[in-house]
């Protein structure tokens, strides 16, 4: 069991990065844009990047974040780096839209206008992710508005 909780608090937080003392959310948002330099001409490789965040974030975020002793837990960030990624998506790789895409998703992720708040409550590993899913989503709908009428 110690390997299973220990390899659930590296995936959870994106091989420690989680554990940043000051806006471990952000580093994670951050630490996609990393992947994201190498993905971004794929929107195959992006779907996948999101896929296989999106999974092994819900398999390992309830229990890291039980191991963390908290409710979402700030070491915690695969939710972040999921997020990212999907307000990137089909979008173009231009400095303008990266930085609006973080500056945007790191608005919604913080703030969590309805009905990402209640995205929450489903509890465990769904309500880790699915606030950060659902923030990437909004995110990426407000950008695709603004490249469509550009």
């Amino acid at each position: 069991m110690k390997i299973i909780d220990n390899l659930c608090k590296i995936i959870a937080s994106v091989f420690y990065i989680g554990y940043f003392p000051v806006a471990p959310g952000s580093m994670g948002s951050f630490a996609a844009l990393f992947l994201y330099y190498f993905i971004k001409e794929s929107p195959l490789l992006m779907g996948v990047a999101i896929i296989v965040a999106l999974i092994l974030g819900l398999i390992t975020a309830g229990r890291a974040d039980s191991l963390f002793g908290g409710k979402d837990s700030g070491e915690i960030i695969i939710d972040e780096f999921m997020g990212m990624l999907v307000s990137l998506i089909f979008l173009p790789a231009t400095m303008g839209y990266i930085v609006s895409a973080f500056l945007l998703f790191r608005f919604f992720d913080i703030i969590k206008p309805k009905p990402i708040s209640g995205l929450e409550e489903l509890g465990g590993g769904l309500g880790i992710m699915a606030d950060d899913l659902m923030a990437g989503i909004y995110t990426n709908l407000i950008l695709q508005v603004v490249y469509r009428l550009l």
